[in-house]
């Protein structure tokens, strides 16, 4: 029935993507690691457009290859832990392999519900934001942070998903059809007032979102002492609330409204973080958690409003460019607090990140035309 099958494509989703931050759990929150994984995916994106590949090919076949091989590299990196060069290339192989588990899901998603996508876009982004803070839970039950059961739990589940997808799921009867990629296609795109206005708030968004995800579990460390690792997997928790419950809410108020608030909460709360170790252990937690929600309610939203106003003839190239430059612009905010770590401590690193929703409400609230006007 549909809400099983919705279930196992979720599922599937959640099982393949734990793979993500596996080795930043494992090796102790090195932001080097999450930024190969995210210039993998960058790689993997470019390469599956460039080629066509869930096109030409099964989308479910492709995602089964790819969570197989994302299994494959994220065990391998076991044996590396003393070879960085090395184990930053299993990483980069693993965002390749992403590519391949997140873009398709959602593409084998379309093709069973075309009609009710954004709800479902809301429970894949979820189940994917859940499955990144998945080996803060396992590292959290498991002994002596031990990196070995870390990596093996999460290839065993990224395979394990593999499978349902390939088994359970399968692709649906209305398989949307992509268009050629085609690179040139960049100045036409961003002419178009909308998608300008939505892919320059997602620009804003991606430059807060996977920094505050490399390192809030060291800002969770200066306020519990113990169970840091839990509490760092509760902030994803309530990051799959927040694409859920927004989903919901973009139903009945719109895409751009729910982002909007979102964009405008995360952003509040960035701008106070400092502040966050003086206030009482119990409110500095539920200030983070609420952070938890808004930092990500937003980006199944402009997955919708990307998808809405990208002109129609270049929907596929359009949404590969857009979500190419989002992931490269977290690549240079992950390295960034890394140094101003380094240089200033945890207690402030968040600060610089503001600047990112402020753009991305300001460049949102612009524009409050309608999807689908043409260029």
């Amino acid at each position: 029935s549909a809400p099983i099958r919705l279930f196992f494509i979720i599922l599937s989703q959640f099982l393949s993507g734990s793979i993500w931050f596996a080795a930043n759990v494992a090796y102790l929150g090195q932001g080097l690691l999450l930024s190969a994984v995210q210039f993998g995916f960058i790689l993997g994106t470019l390469t599956f457009a460039f080629f066509n590949i869930s096109d030409r090919f099964s989308p479910a076949r492709v995602f089964f290859l790819s969570a197989l091989f994302g299994a494959l590299f994220n065990f391998s990196g076991i044996f590396l832990g003393d070879h960085k060069p090395f184990l930053l290339i299993s990483r980069i192989l693993c965002g390749m392999s992403l590519a391949g588990i997140y873009p398709v899901g959602m593409k084998i998603a379309a093709s069973w519900y075309p009609e009710t996508l954004s709800k479902a876009l809301g429970w894949l982004v979820g189940a994917l934001i859940l499955a990144a803070g998945f080996p803060y839970l396992i590292n959290a039950f498991s002994w002596q942070n031990d990196t070995f059961f870390i990596l093996q739990a999460t290839s065993l589940l990224c395979f394990a998903g593999g499978l349902i997808q390939l088994f359970l799921v399968g692709d649906g009867p209305h398989l949307p059809k992509s268009s050629k990629f085609d690179v040139g296609v960049i100045k036409t795109i961003f002419q178009h007032p909308g998608f300008r206005a939505a892919s320059f708030g997602y620009f804003g968004h991606m430059w807060e979102l996977y920094a505050v995800y490399a390192y809030i579990p060291l800002v969770f460390k200066t306020i519990v002492k113990n169970n840091a690792d839990l509490w760092s997997f509760s902030f994803f928790v309530s990051g799959f609330a927040g694409c859920a419950v927004g989903g919901m809410i973009a139903l009945r108020v719109g895409s751009r409204i729910v982002a909007l608030a979102a964009l405008f909460i995360s952003g509040t709360i960035c701008l106070i973080s400092p502040f966050l170790s003086n206030l009482p252990q119990g409110l500095a937690l539920i200030i983070l958690l609420i952070w938890g929600m808004a930092v990500v309610a937003d980006s199944p939203q402009f997955s919708s409003l990307n998808t809405q106003f990208a002109p129609r003839a270049y929907v596929g190239s359009a949404l590969t460019i857009v979500n190419c430059i989002g992931f490269l612009i977290t690549i240079i905010t992950i390295e960034l607090l890394g140094l101003w770590i380094n240089w200033f401590g945890i207690r402030t690193a968040f600060l610089p990140l503001v600047i990112g929703p402020i753009f991305g409400w300001i460049s949102l609230k612009k524009y409050s035309g309608k999807p689908r006007e043409t260029i």
